[in-house]
């Protein structure tokens, strides 16, 4: 059997556990989907957002890539945040990252990946903001460190979007937060929380007439 053909038996098998548990579970799903949090993770196949945090389709909107990145220019994301704050009015918004992140590990070498350096840039930015800090750590630690600045930064460039806000200044939500996964236990570590009316890092990034313009 090859082993794309083992995914669609475990698919009917799993549908069919579903269906025996709940005959209405897939009736409710194709109803509507009301997930108060979105989660904005890495790609990586080892940190499946529904299972390491123990939640069922339909609760968490997902977006994900390499390294957990916000990137203001990425309309997929953009995307994404849009429909989950305007739409779905999610009320929180988690950035988790990863310890061990071979996208982080890869931004801290001179090596050429081809078009991934472009992704990776936005990473070595941070780095460059930041290596005094990291490179006076023992070399074991530096790109764990990294990895939690990384998410700081994601975190930051959230509540810098018009979408963020406007949303703080007309709903009172959502709550940003970010996370870091430790691989070796399964554990999640909150790193930090921004909510409406949190200060952003420098004020050239607070918007002033939100509701005045039309995206």
């Amino acid at each position: 059997m090859k082993a794309y053909e083992q995914l669609l038996l475990e698919n009917k098998a799993w549908s069919k556990e579903m269906r025996d548990e709940d005959p209405n579970y897939f009736k409710r799903l194709t109803d509507i989907q009301q997930p108060e949090f979105l989660w904005i993770g890495c790609s990586d196949s080892r940190v499946p957002p529904n299972q390491i945090t123990q939640t069922q389709p339909g609760e968490i909107f997902i977006h994900r890539n390499v390294a957990n990145l916000v990137i203001h220019t990425d309309l997929n994301l953009l995307s994404v945040l849009q429909y989950a704050v305007e739409v779905l009015k999610v009320k929180h918004i988690v950035v988790c990252g990863h310890y061990n992140c071979g996208g982080v590990k890869a931004a801290m070498t001179n090596n050429s990946y081809g078009i991934i350096n472009k992704w990776l840039r936005h990473i070595k930015d941070t780095y460059r903001l930041y290596q005094a800090e990291i490179d006076a750590l023992p070399e074991e630690d530096r790109a764990n460190r990294l990895i939690e600045i990384n998410v700081r930064e994601q975190v930051y460039n959230l509540a810098k979007t018009s979408i963020i806000q406007r949303s703080w200044l007309n709903k009172n939500m959502p709550d940003l937060h970010g996370w870091v996964y430790d691989l070796s236990d399964g554990i999640i570590k909150p790193l930090l929380e921004l909510n409406p009316g949190s200060k952003l890092d420098h004020h050239i990034y607070e918007y002033a007439n939100l509701n005045d313009v039309i995206e």
